[in-house]
């Protein structure tokens, strides 16, 4: 069984967990949208990622959309101790699968309530304001609203603690002027460094950084050099992109995500890779060209 450890722990909020998690994302139907084509595969994939030591699992009841949490229940419940589910809210799914805002204090709370029906619990772990911005990538904006809302929640203890997603500096500072912020959850990847300044700030600060789309999201990352330099270690690409992000920084946990059993191995797999100082400077260059 893969040793999912040697990646090392981080502080996310007042637990410790493994920095190697997982993302249920996939769970749901291609384009994260309807009832999974194997719901047992789902389920297996569930139980397989905790089995190998997977205590930090990230969701959203807009998912499918209720379709991951509802799996997440199905095959968990009543969860470890040790396990901690992160979710984030701030949109809904249209009909057409499209992804819209939902930042009003009335649509925060629903989600809310939403995750914690479909997830089977009596209170959220951490929940992440997810801003729409881009999409994909932030945008300027204020959040005091949307934070202040999310912070009453967490006053009523329907909330432990909370995080933000797809969110500037400008906009970590000004929600921490109005609650701490367990953790911050941006697009990140070896070729996608945008962030690169905040991985380190938050760092500094003991604040946990997850990456989504930690291998090129719905457009996995193409690199002659990547494959080159993952043939020369014995790894795949998407291992070693995974193994360079666990040694990029001590605060960057990973939520990898997949609904096969062979790719959940393959990812959980990158724990162990250990990365040469000429590896990690290789993998480096090929942000930087």
């Amino acid at each position: 069984m893969t040793d999912i450890a040697s990646a090392g722990t981080f502080q996310l909020a007042d637990r410790v967990v493994n920095r190697m998690g997982y993302g249920a994302m996939q769970l749901a139907d291609p384009g994260v949208f309807g009832l999974p084509r194997d719901r047992d595969a789902a389920l297996a994939v569930l139980r397989a990622a905790v089995k190998a030591g997977v205590n930090h699992i990230d969701t959203s009841d807009f998912y499918g959309p209720h379709v991951t949490n509802q799996i997440i229940r199905e095959a968990l419940h009543p969860y470890a101790d040790d396990l901690v589910i992160v979710t984030k809210v701030g949109a809904v799914r249209g009909e057409d699968a499209s992804w819209l805002p939902a930042q009003s204090a009335d649509d925060l709370s629903r989600a809310v309530h939403d995750n914690l029906r479909n997830l089977g619990l009596e209170q959220l772990e951490v929940v992440n304001l997810r801003l729409m911005g881009d999409i994909h990538a932030p945008s300027e904006g204020s959040l005091e609203e949307q934070f202040s809302a999310l912070a009453r929640l967490r006053e009523q203890g329907l909330i432990r603690h909370l995080g933000l997603s797809n969110v500037t500096p400008t906009q970590v500072a000004e929600a921490q002027a109005i609650a701490p912020v367990a953790c911050v959850q941006n697009q990140y990847n070896l070729v996608y460094r945008d962030d690169d300044a905040m991985v380190d700030a938050l760092a500094k600060q003991g604040i946990a950084y997850v990456p989504f789309f930690p291998l090129g999201g719905f457009s996995p990352i193409q690199s002659e050099a990547l494959s080159d330099i993952a043939a020369s270690i014995g790894a795949s690409p998407m291992q070693t992109a995974l193994a360079w992000l666990l040694a990029r920084s001590p605060n960057l946990l990973l939520i990898p995500g997949t609904s096969n059993a062979s790719h959940l191995a393959e990812n959980l797999a990158a724990a162990s890779l250990k990365l040469s100082v000429e590896v990690k400077a290789q993998l480096d260059a090929i942000a930087a060209g």
